[in-house]
């Protein structure tokens, strides 16, 4: 008879453990058990024989003489794949140091995957301390413990539970210690680390678009460092991603107070627009925070003949200041909503959607994200920026949100304001583009950085897990769509390298630096800091030294992973930005 799960267990001692687990496991699982010692030395141990037994009469797998570290060398196993593989109390033996243990959990980890299903499960239960987590009590230094979450990463495996190890569960069990020795190993508090696999790094690549404006078209290539932003409908109408989820409560809160009207505009990822259009649309743009987009082809169709302009193609997008961007925020539209037939006064419209901004690599800032755009025009009696204010400030205050006021000239704004992110809303009483019709009626247009907001009401502390590609990411949403959320990689490791070179301060693009980072390192840098700057007296030449972070909160990333990435940015460093490493 088939099993539904099929186990195998490694470095068992006197085998008290596997017995156990068959016993309580039933009927359905399948285990297979094996340990490092020969059978004459195995049943040399108190237990051995009576344990080995009752498992061959449940029908379990006893192997000897396996290594947990090449299992897809063993004949008997290399040709199968198990739902989990269990390893308890691993170690060299005797005074072997961290560093022999770590290096037993690397091998053993990546031996497990190549016997694992997709979906499987790894387990190392390993006594208090060793770990090298949280959960540990007390929590030794980080050098001197055995790093497990960092160790499995080598295997590309994520840590996604951690429980205690509960002896009293498996009936008859004793612990025998290394190579079962009569001392056994210190189970109380002891900690099981249950490990899966993750996805796997992928190195982004420019994609190449198109738009079209009346006649023309317009052919580009989108910078490769947002090609993961692209064509993910978080917003679609089948979507269950919080950042839907929050626009979707926020709308229905103030739909209670005003008339809301979602419009069914789609405005393109890039718009024509002159350098200095963003500015004026949106204060809290700058113009190198705007992706200027140097179109490859342009296309020209008439009615007699078609008309083709080719454009020379650039390298440096961002060298080009031209009548093309990509789209930096809906708020460059609020005049094109106004002037929608299906506009009307005393009722908010609101669009929604996808924007780009360069900016520096931080915990709190993305390059991409979801706006929303409300937009309507209300009597100025009313005093609506007070109103909306107070509305958005009861919905949004218990989440840490504060709001600001401040006045521009005549033009008056409150500002939303999170610990992590100043400024990533705004509530704006803008001028009114046709005043004849608008007498005593005030325009306000309010903007919020969705993807921020999300994070900030469910407890999502790294707004990159928001374009996580991992379906349990969106299966926690699916199952709780307003509940708290949990990460499914605990105590992802963290790295830190520095990266100096000699620069031009003239024509350096402190940005451009930041953007390589991000597509060298596919991602997985969370921040970057400069921690040094010398000008030389007399050549004119800067040298800058900055300190990357690197963190994966959904992928494993290991240590010689990141020493790759590292070294790919340093030989692209000299290529794309002209500048010499130290």
């Amino acid at each position: 008879m088939s099993k539904t799960r099929e186990v195998l267990l490694v470095g068992e001692g006197n085998f008290s453990f596997s017995a156990a687990l068959s016993e309580n496991a039933g009927d359905d699982v399948g285990v297979t058990a094996t340990c490092f010692e020969s059978e004459i030395q195995t049943y040399r141990q108190e237990g051995a024989v009576l344990n080995i037994q009752q498992l061959r009469e449940r029908g379990s797998v006893v192997l000897f003489d396996v290594d947990c570290t090449c299992l897809k060398e063993h004949e008997a196993i290399q040709d199968h794949l198990f739902d989990c593989v269990i390893f308890n109390f691993p170690h060299c033996g005797r005074k072997s140091g961290v560093k022999k243990n770590r290096i037993l959990l690397v091998k053993f980890f990546q031996s497990a995957v190549a016997v694992l299903k997709d979906n499987g499960e790894v387990h190392v239960t390993l006594c208090n301390g060793q770990g090298g987590t949280p959960c540990d009590s007390p929590m030794r230094e980080w050098h001197n413990s055995w790093q497990v979450v960092a160790m499995a990463a080598e295997a590309g495996l994520i840590l996604s539970e951690i429980r205690p190890f509960d002896c009293e569960m498996y009936q008859g069990y004793r612990c025998t210690g290394y190579r079962s020795q009569d001392k056994g190993f210190h189970v109380e508090a002891a900690l099981t680390h249950i490990f899966t696999r993750s996805l796997l790094h992928t190195t982004p690549e420019k994609l190449k678009m198109e738009k079209t404006f009346g006649k023309e078209t317009v052919c580009f290539e989108l910078p490769a460092e947002l090609s993961n932003y692209m064509n993910r409908n978080f917003l679609g109408q089948q979507s269950h991603h919080p950042v839907k989820t929050v626009q979707e409560q926020l709308l229905r809160e103030l739909k209670s107070v005003w008339p809301v009207c979602t419009m069914n505009e789609d405005f393109p990822e890039i718009v024509s627009c002159l350098p200095e259009t963003p500015e004026a649309c949106d204060s809290t743009l700058t113009h190198s925070e705007v992706y200027w987009i140097k179109p490859t082809d342009t296309y020209i169709f008439d009615q007699s003949e078609n008309e083709q302009n080719n454009c020379e193609s650039m390298d440096d997008q961002q060298s080009f200041t031209g009548s093309y961007a990509l789209q930096p925020s809906l708020l460059l539209h609020v005049q094109e909503i106004t002037q929608n037939e299906d506009f009307s006064p005393g009722t908010l419209h609101a669009v929604s959607g996808l924007v780009f901004q360069r900016v520096a690599i931080s915990p709190s800032r993305s390059p991409a994200f979801h706006q929303l755009l409300l937009v309507g025009m209300f009597p100025t009696e009313s005093n609506p920026l007070q109103c909306f204010q107070d509305c958005l400030e009861s919905l949004l205050a218990p989440y840490g949100v504060s709001f600001k006021e401040t006045q521009i000239g005549l033009e008056q704004q409150v500002w939303m304001n999170s610990k992590m992110l100043p400024k990533f809303g705004r509530i704006a009483s803008l001028p009114s583009f046709s005043s004849a019709l608008d007498e005593g009626l005030q325009l306000i247009a309010i903007s919020i950085n969705l993807d921020h907001l999300a994070t900030v009401i469910f407890g999502i502390s790294d707004w990159r897990l928001l374009w996580s590609a991992d379906p349990r990411f969106l299966k926690l949403f699916e199952l709780n769509p307003l509940g708290p959320f949990g990460p499914f990689s605990l105590y992802p490791p963290s790295y830190s390298h520095d990266i100096s070179f000699w620069m031009d301060p003239e024509i350096y693009d402190e940005l451009k630096f930041h953007s390589l980072v991000r597509e060298a390192s596919c991602g997985s840098v969370k921040n970057v800091a400069l921690v040094d700057r010398f000008r030389h007296p007399h050549m004119g030449h800067a040298s800058l030294c900055y300190r990357l972070t690197y963190q994966s909160s959904d992928r494993a990333l290991s240590h010689s992973q990141v020493l790759g990435l590292q070294n790919q940015l340093r030989r692209l460093l000299p290529l794309r930005l002209q500048v010499t490493l130290r």
